[in-house]
């Protein structure tokens, strides 16, 4: 089991990395793959929220998960500070800072452990969850990855992860124009950037263009470290010395 859990596993074909980053953009461009697939960017913002929320000392009451993929993290302490600020801060960048961890895994080929340690925060983000829709999202979620990680042969599980770290590397930066986009139409005045404006006194805009960037450069490195396999190695020519 711990061979299992900790070895490496075979590099994959680079058809694979480069077909699994094509599934994941259709599905992120696509509205309907979007609209079923964005369940599990919502798992990793509501997770980035109550994680930094426990790590800065509030106290977490409860994660809620909706069927219009929108969620609901709840935690008490001061309304204002550094702990707050960092909270609020944690959401929108979550699920690409999780793609990118991933990916940093998948390049040192332990994709039994991605797909273990997905199933162990999932089990720990199902104890938070207050509404029915959200236990039955993180169960269906949680039951899909640890049947892969049991059962499947190691090709399947590498499509699996490749697809999802993808997935959340690009899905991560769709949020950002969404977000923008209700904000711009009077439609979100409790956003996460809206509410980080009036606790800092710095633009919602500057705050959703902070989002932006942590997202694209998280695209950009986790990119690096998927295909970074896939790179012809460069090699110096060699030089010698010889004498009579």
């Amino acid at each position: 089991m711990w061979d299992r859990l900790f070895g490496a596993q075979p590099d994959p074909p680079p058809l694979l990395v480069l077909i699994t980053a094509a599934v994941a953009l259709v599905v992120v461009i696509i509205r309907l793959p979007w609209r079923i697939a964005r369940n599990a960017i919502t798992i990793a913002h509501e997770g980035g929220h109550a994680l930094i929320a426990l790590v800065t000392g509030r106290k977490l009451r409860g994660i809620r998960l909706h069927s219009d993929t929108s969620g609901l993290t709840l935690s008490a302490g001061r309304p204002t500070g550094l702990g707050m600020i960092l909270t609020l801060l944690a959401g929108y960048v979550a699920p690409s800072l999780v793609g990118l961890v991933g990916a940093w895994l998948l390049g040192g080929n332990r994709i039994t452990l991605l797909l273990w340690i997905a199933v162990a925060l999932l089990f720990a983000m199902l104890l938070l969850i207050r509404n029915v829709f959200g236990i039955v999202s993180i169960m269906v979620t949680g039951g899909v990855v640890f049947a892969v990680s049991w059962f499947a042969s190691p090709q399947v599980q590498a499509a699996f992860a490749y697809t999802g770290v993808w997935f959340l590397l690009i899905g991560g930066i769709r949020p950002i124009g969404e977000l923008q986009r209700l904000r711009a139409q009077g439609r979100s005045p409790e956003s996460d950037a809206d509410q980080l404006a009036r606790l800092t006194r710095i633009p919602g805009l500057i705050w959703v263009g902070f989002f932006g960037l942590v997202t694209v450069m998280a695209l950009v490195v986790g990119a690096l470290l998927l295909t970074g396999p896939m790179l012809p190695e460069l090699s110096l020519p060699a030089v010698g010395l010889s004498g009579q």
